[in-house]
C-alpha cells in the first residue's frame, strides 16, 4: 500500500497526465480544423477591393508590358507621408483610354484620391523615383501611343492627393537616375533624331525652381533603332554617367558616354574630329562593364598583336580586348586587357605590363598565348589553354602535365605551362584566378 505522501504524488502525476492528454487532444483537433479552413483575406484587402470595384466601371486591368513593375495593381508612397498609395493601371474606351486610379487610406477607409487619364494603346513601363525637392516618389509612366508614333513618357508628382504632370516627352528609352550626385533623380530621355536615318538624340530633364527643366540636346553616334544596351555607372573621376551601346554595320559596337560636365549635359565620348564616339569595337558584341569591379565602368576596344609565324606561314591574328575608362574631359585611362574565347565561353584577364606584347594562336581545342620580345622580333610560347568535352574529358584535362583551370557541368578547361612562363610569375594558380566564364546579359540577351 502507498503511504500518504506517495498517494499525493501519484494523484498529482495522474492529474498532470490527464491534463496533458486533454491539451494534446485539443491542440490536435484545432490543428486539424485549421488544415481544412480556407485562407481568409484581410479586411483591409476586402475594403480596398470594394473601393476599386466601385470605380472600375467601363475599365479593365491593363498591366505594363515591361520593366520592374509589371503589375496592374501597385503600391508606392507618392506623397511622402509614410503610407503607400495604391495605383490601379486600367484601360477603357474613351479618347484617353489609359486610366490610372489612385487610392489612399483616409480614416480607415480607402477612397479614390485621383484619376489620371492619358492617350495610348498600352502602358509600356512604369517607374517611381524621387525627382523634386519634396518627400514622396514621382510616378513615371511610359505609354505606347501607336505603331507609327514614338512612345510618350509623363512624370507626375502628388500634392494634397492630386496628381500634377511635370513633363511629357517622346522617347525610345528613358532612365531615372541621379546624374549630378545630389540625391534626387533626373530623367534621361533617348529619342529619334529628325529622321530614321539620322543619329538619335539624348535629353536630360531635372527639377529646377519648381518645374522640370530640359537640357540641351546631345547627339548620339547612331540612330536609336540601332541601340542595343543602356546602363548607368561612374566615370573614372567618379561622375555618374549613362552608357549607350549601339550597333554600327553588321559587326560593330559603338558606345556613347553621357554625363553632366560643369552642369552641362554632354557626350563625353564624342570625337571632335569625327562626331562619333571615341572607339568602335569591331567584330564583337561586347558592352561596357565594370570588368575589374572597381566601381567604374570600362569600355572595350580591340588590340591586335601580330601572331608568330607557324611553319613559315603567319597564323590568323587573334584580338585582345583593351578595357579603358573615361573621364569627364574625354580622356581615356587604360585599365585591363582580356582575351575572350566566345566559342568556348570563357575569358582570361592578362597582365597589363605584358598584354601589349601578347599574341594568341589556335589549334583545334587549344589556344596558345605567346609573348614577343620588346623589339617585336621573336616570340616565345607561355601557356596553352585547352577545352575538353566528352566522356574522357577528366582524363584528358590532366594528361601530359596539364593542370585543371575550371570544371563545368559538361566541360573542363585546363592549362599547359611552358618553361618561359615561370620567368613572368605565371602559374596554374594565377591563371585559374584570372579565368572567368562569359556571362549572358539578362537584360538584352547579348553576351
Amino acid at each position: 500500500m502507498l503511504k500518504g505522501d506517495e498517494k499525493v504524488r501519484a494523484v498529482r502525476k495522474l492529474l498532470c497526465l490527464l491534463l496533458g492528454m486533454l491539451l494534446l487532444s485539443g491542440c490536435a483537433m484545432h490543428t486539424v480544423d485549421q488544415m481544412y479552413q480556407l485562407p481568409k483575406r484581410s479586411q483591409e484587402y476586402q475594403d480596398l477591393q470594394s473601393a476599386i470595384d466601385q470605380h472600375m466601371a467601363g475599365l479593365s486591368y491593363c498591366a505594363p508590358l515591361s520593366g520592374q513593375n509589371p503589375q496592374s495593381v501597385q503600391q508606392a508612397d507618392l506623397d511622402g507621408d509614410g503610407a503607400g498609395e495604391y495605383l490601379i493601371f486600367a484601360k477603357g474606351t474613351s479618347d484617353k483610354p489609359l486610366t490610372i486610379l489612385i487610392f489612399r487610406l483616409e480614416e480607415e477607409a480607402y477612397v479614390l484620391s485621383d484619376r489620371i487619364e492619358m492617350a495610348g494603346s498600352a502602358y509600356d513601363i512604369v517607374e517611381y523615383a524621387q525627382m523634386d525637392d519634396r518627400e514622396g516618389l514621382e510616378l513615371i509612366v511610359g505609354a505606347q501611343v501607336s505603331d507609327q508614333v514614338a512612345r510618350s513618357v509623363s512624370v507626375y508628382r502628388f500634392r494634397d492627393g492630386k496628381a500634377q504632370e511635370m513633363l511629357s516627352a517622346n522617347y525610345t528609352k528613358f532612365l531615372a537616375c541621379d546624374m549630378d550626385g545630389s540625391g534626387p533623380s533626373e530623367l534621361v530621355v533617348l529619342r529619334p533624331g529628325r529622321s530614321d536615318e539620322t543619329s538619335g538624340v539624348a535629353e536630360l530633364y531635372r527639377f529646377h525652381q519648381g518645374a522640370m527643366e530640359r537640357s540641351n540636346e546631345v547627339s548620339l553616334s547612331a540612330p536609336v533603332d540601332k541601340m542595343k544596351r543602356v546602363i548607368t555607372g561612374r566615370l573614372e573621376d567618379g561622375v555618374p554617367g549613362v552608357y549607350v551601346a549601339s550597333t554600327v554595320g553588321e559587326n560593330s559596337i559603338i558606345t556613347d558616354v553621357l554625363a553632366l560636365v560643369d552642369g552641362r549635359f554632354t557626350n563625353v565620348s564624342a570625337s571632335v574630329g569625327t562626331g562619333t564616339s571615341v572607339e568602335t569595337l569591331r567584330n564583337y558584341y561586347i558592352y561596357a562593364d565594370d570588368i575589374d569591379e572597381d566601381g567604374v565602368v570600362e569600355l572595350p576596344g580591340l588590340a591586335t598583336v601580330p601572331p608568330p609565324a607557324a611553319n613559315g606561314t603567319d597564323t590568323e591574328a587573334k584580338h585582345l580586348i583593351r578595357w579603358f575608362s573615361m573621364t569627364t574631359a574625354g580622356q581615356t585611362v587604360e585599365k585591363m586587357y582580356t582575351y575572350h574565347d566566345f566559342q568556348n565561353g570563357w575569358y582570361l584577364t592578362l597582365d597589363l605590363t605584358l598584354a601589349s606584347r601578347m599574341a594568341v594562336t589556335e589549334d583545334k581545342n587549344a589556344l596558345t598565348f605567346w609573348l614577343w620580345d620588346e623589339q617585336m622580333t621573336a616570340a616565345q610560347p607561355l601557356f596553352t589553354i585547352y577545352t575538353f568535352i566528352g566522356p574522357d574529358r577528366e582524363e584528358l584535362a590532366v594528361r601530359d602535365n596539364r593542370s585543371l583551370l575550371y570544371e563545368g557541368e559538361d566541360v573542363l578547361y585546363s592549362v599547359y605551362l611552358e618553361v618561359a612562363s615561370a620567368g613572368y610569375g605565371i602559374t596554374a594558380g594565377t591563371l585559374a584566378d584570372s579565368f572567368r566564364l562569359i556571362q549572358v546579359d539578362w537584360n538584352t540577351g547579348e553576351t
